[in-house]
C-alpha cells in the first residue's frame, strides 16, 4: 500500500470511528473505542521500527539498438511529395530487409502530410508553396553490430530524403538484471538496518513493510548524427557503451 493510499485509508477509518461514537442508535457504544484502537495500532506500526532505503545497481552492455529514421519530401503537389517519399521509404525498407530486420521490428511512428506556406511581402499574406510528406519508423536492431552499416545503407537508399533522427540502446530482456538488482537492493537495506540497530544498541527484528520503487529503464542516452549523406566516405562508428539498471526498496524493520 502506497503512502497516499494509506493516509486515505486511515482518514476513512477514523471518520467511521467518529461516526460510530456519535450515533449510538446505529452501533453499540463500545464500537468507537475499538475502531480508534485499530487506527492507533496501525499508526504505531507504521511509525515505529527502523526505516531504510536500499539500492541495487547492475551495469550491463546493451544488446539492442533502437533506430529512429525516416524520409521527408516536399513538392508543389501532394501527389508528387507522397510519391517521392513512398519511393524513398521503399528503398530504405529494402535495405532493412537485406539486414534481416523482421517486419515486427519495424514500426511506423509518425506519418504526416502538411501544407507548406511562406509569407509574401507582395500579397501581404502567407501563400501556399507546396506540401511536405514525412514518414518515420522505429527499427529494433537485434544485431547491434549492424547498426552502423544499417545507417550507412539507409542514407544511400534514401538519398536527400533520408532523415536519421536518433539512436538509443537498451537491453532486450532485462528481467534477469532486475532480479540481480533487487537482491542487491534488499542486501543493501539489510546492511543499513543492521548498522543502525548496532548504533542504537537495539536488536533488529524482521521486515514489517517493503516497497519497491525507482526501477530504472535500461536505455542509454540518444546519439544524434549531425547529418546523413548519400554516400558516406567511411562506415558510421556506433558504440553502445554501458547502461545501468537500478532498483530501490524502502524497508521497515521491527525492533525486538
Amino acid at each position: 500500500m502506497g503512502w497516499k493510499s494509506l493516509i486515505i485509508f486511515l482518514m476513512v477509518l477514523f471518520t467511521i470511528a467518529l461516526g460510530a461514537a456519535g450515533c449510538e442508535s446505529l452501533s453499540p457504544p463500545s464500537s468507537a473505542p475499538s475502531a480508534l484502537s485499530q487506527v492507533s495500532g496501525i499508526l504505531n506500526q507504521q511509525n515505529t521500527g527502523i526505516w531504510v532505503t536500499g539500492e541495487g545497481k547492475v551495469s550491463v552492455v546493451p544488446d539492442v539498438a533502437i533506430l529512429n529514421l525516416g524520409v521527408e519530401s516536399q513538392a508543389e503537389s501532394v501527389a508528387t511529395a507522397q510519391s517521392q517519399a513512398a519511393t524513398a521509404m521503399a528503398a530504405v525498407v529494402a535495405e532493412l530487409d537485406r539486414f534481416d530486420i523482421a517486419d515486427k521490428d519495424i514500426k511506423t511512428q509518425y506519418f504526416s502530410i502538411t501544407p507548406v506556406r511562406r509569407w509574401s511581402e507582395k500579397d501581404g499574406q502567407e501563400i501556399l508553396i507546396g506540401y511536405r510528406v514525412t514518414n518515420t519508423v522505429t527499427v529494433k536492431v537485434r544485431k547491434i553490430e549492424d547498426t552502423g552499416p544499417i545507417i550507412d545503407a539507409a542514407a544511400v537508399a534514401g538519398g536527400d530524403y533520408i532523415r536519421i533522427n536518433n539512436i538509443s540502446f537498451t537491453v532486450d530482456d532485462p528481467s534477469a538484471y532486475y532480479d540481480d538488482a533487487r537482491v542487491r537492493a534488499m542486501a543493501d537495506a539489510s546492511e543499513k538496518a543492521k548498522q543502525l540497530a548496532d548504533l542504537a544498541n537495539v536488536k533488529l527484528g524482521k521486515p514489517t513493510y517493503i516497497n519497491e520503487s525507482g526501477v530504472s529503464t535500461p536505455v542509454v542516452k540518444d546519439f544524434y548524427p549531425e547529418a546523413a549523406i548519400p554516400a558516406p566516405a567511411a562506415p558510421t562508428p556506433i558504440s553502445p557503451g554501458e547502461t545501468e539498471i537500478s532498483i530501490s526498496v524502502q524497508v521497515t524493520y521491527s525492533i525486538e
